[in-house]
């Protein structure tokens, strides 16, 4: 595993998401009531990406068929027992890390 800068800290606003792709993997970056986390961005679902989607307040709703996900930790709303993939976020000297498999 290897930690991977994506972006500034201060360029992902509080409430804001953005898809990136670090490393040749498709991720979702949010900004959680200043808490950023990362998930794979692809809906669990169908696979439609989630930076499609929207963030009202601690709610990721999928674009496609309106699934909804709890933005701080990926567990489904609606439905519940769905859950997004995690991907480990930190923050070093300003810059979002995110953990991934070394390619």
């Amino acid at each position: 595993m290897a930690w991977h800068a994506v972006m500034l800290e201060e360029d992902l606003w509080e409430g804001e998401l953005v898809g990136v792709e670090v490393a040749g993997k498709k991720l979702i970056l949010l900004n959680v009531g200043g808490e950023v986390r990362a998930f794979e961005d692809r809906c669990p679902h169908l696979g439609s990406p989630l930076s499609d989607g929207d963030l009202d307040g601690c709610t990721l709703t999928c674009a496609m068929h309106l699934w909804e996900f709890d933005a701080l930790t990926g567990k489904g709303i609606n439905p519940g027992n769905s859950q997004l993939t995690t991907i480990e976020t930190r923050i070093v000297d300003g810059n979002i890390e995110v953990l991934l498999p070394e390619s």
